[in-house]
């Protein structure tokens, strides 16, 4: 019977009652899954992490999706806590959350897991794999949780923030990381049945929203819009896109304004389609838009959003670039094909694509919330655009496999139409010239440090502040 016993500790410059703290915060769980993990929370019952409390995963192994039950069995308060699996995939499993006070202001995180693979020594030769998966994910969770606790964390002023859209991408990932950093979320659900403490029932296209119920809210986050870039743009399809955009922030907008004690800040998505094609220019958030369908649909969306700003409400709008994130998105229909080998450049890849990692998403986001002066368009791009060819040889090298494939322009045309053409084939050179100038410092600056962050294949046994 084979057991192994994986290690893994970092040194993070904050109280160990702090640490240990923010693990119990409703939202810890998911801002320490890693966006490739095939690895989602359904259930849980009870809270915090309290001796007693049952966590139930949804989880694919080799594709195959099946339930990851855990049970909290030990608890020490700025000591320890411990869970072990309760149903899964493993033999055995049994995780010890450890924290050592090194001094007032700096702790030692321990993870330390002790597991053993199902079907005896048939598993022998799963052994180093599943090490090696270890080393990844919990590498990015010290480097998650060392980046928060020494840069976030107990660094923000606790605000009530309203989200739509919270159920996407960007949406899931951001309502965990701002509840970590100690802010208070009520997310914005289209389900009447959906009775969790968080959520607020509406229905943009009825026009139902009882913003009262939500009571005092500071902010309001609109991260909605159906996505652009599933199928042809047919009408219909063109239709859903504005819709889902304008008539629900529009809502948004209304209700805001005839509350008795209005948000003092309303952040609303956009996107740097609004530039249309820029060639090979600079576009900063004083450039002018095109004339092309995304670039009317944002200009639309944007417009949607004033009503607030005259209302006295401190508005920004979100002009996001290509969002790296396995979890969704370009990446996420990216990453197999090019794990594969199968690695395309698209047209003369002479395109510029504006890309930025999550995690500057996150932080762009909570900068701004901090941060009265930022109002008006803000481009949420990192700093370093690259063409479409940088971008494919890239992604390609931090998978270690080669991209030796060209689609054709008449090709992406012939498949995908005008959306191809506004997505695929255009090029903006964006610039994050506001958030710069404000003072915010990336996370993630150049390419191949988000791609590796996202995909987990930077897993060096060094610690230097960065994720």
């Amino acid at each position: 019977m084979t057991e192994k016993v994986f290690i893994r500790k970092t040194t993070i410059h904050a109280p160990v009652s702090t640490v240990f703290a923010w693990h119990a915060n409703d939202g810890a769980i998911n801002r320490l899954t890693p966006p490739w993990a095939p690895l989602s929370l359904v259930a849980r019952k009870g809270r915090g992490i309290d001796k007693g409390v049952e966590v139930t995963f949804k989880i694919k192994i080799f594709g195959i999706p099946m339930t990851w039950e855990a049970r909290h069995i030990d608890y020490k308060e700025n000591e320890m806590f411990r869970d072990c699996q309760v149903k899964g995939p493993f033999a055995d499993w049994e995780h010890s959350h450890l924290f050592h006070k090194k001094s007032s202001d700096l702790t030692v995180m321990e993870d330390q897991v002790r597991f053993r693979l199902p079907f005896g020594i048939l598993s022998l030769p799963f052994y180093g794999f599943a090490q090696r998966q270890l080393e990844r994910i919990f590498f990015y969770r010290h480097q998650v949780l060392k980046y928060d606790m020494e840069n976030r964390v107990g660094q923000v002023q606790k605000q009530r923030i309203l989200i739509s859209g919270g159920s996407g991408t960007i949406g899931k990932t951001l309502v965990s990381f701002l509840k970590t950093c100690g802010h208070e979320v009520i997310r914005l659900v289209r389900d009447p049945n959906d009775r969790a403490d968080d959520v607020l029932f509406w229905d943009p296209y009825k026009n139902i929203l009882n913003m009262d119920a939500a009571g005092p809210v500071d902010a309001v986050i609109n991260l909605n819009g159906v996505d652009i870039s599933k199928g042809k743009w047919n009408r219909r399809q063109r239709a859903k896109i504005l819709d889902s955009r304008k008539i629900c922030t529009q809502v948004l907008v209304d209700k805001m304004e005839n509350m008795s004690h209005p948000p003092s800040t309303f952040i609303s998505a956009s996107a740097i389609g609004f530039y249309g094609d820029g060639g090979h220019s600079r576009l900063t958030e004083e450039s002018a838009p095109k004339d092309c369908f995304i670039s009317r649909v944002c200009r639309q969306w944007e417009n949607a959003s004033l009503g607030a700003m005259k209302a006295g409400i401190r508005t920004v709008q979100l002009r996001i670039g290509v969002v790296l994130t396995p979890a969704g998105g370009a990446l996420e229909r990216m990453y197999l094909p090019f794990l594969m080998g199968l690695g395309t450049q698209l047209s003369h890849g002479g395109q510029y694509m504006s890309w930025i990692g999550i995690e500057d998403v996150l932080g762009s986001i909570l900068h701004i919330l901090g941060n009265k002066e930022i109002r008006g368009a803000v481009n949420l791009t990192a700093p370093e655009p690259v063409t479409n060819a940088e971008f494919t040889r890239t992604l390609a090298r931090v998978l270690n496999r080669r991209a030796p494939f060209v689609l054709p322009k008449a090709l992406v045309l012939a498949l995908w139409g005008d959306m191809g053409r506004e997505t695929l084939l255009t090029s903006a050179r964006v610039l994050p010239e506001k958030l710069i100038k404000s003072g915010y410092r990336f996370v993630h600056p150049r390419l191949e440090m988000a791609m590796g962050h996202v995909l987990g294949k930077f897993a060096v046994k060094n610690n230097d502040g960065t994720i």
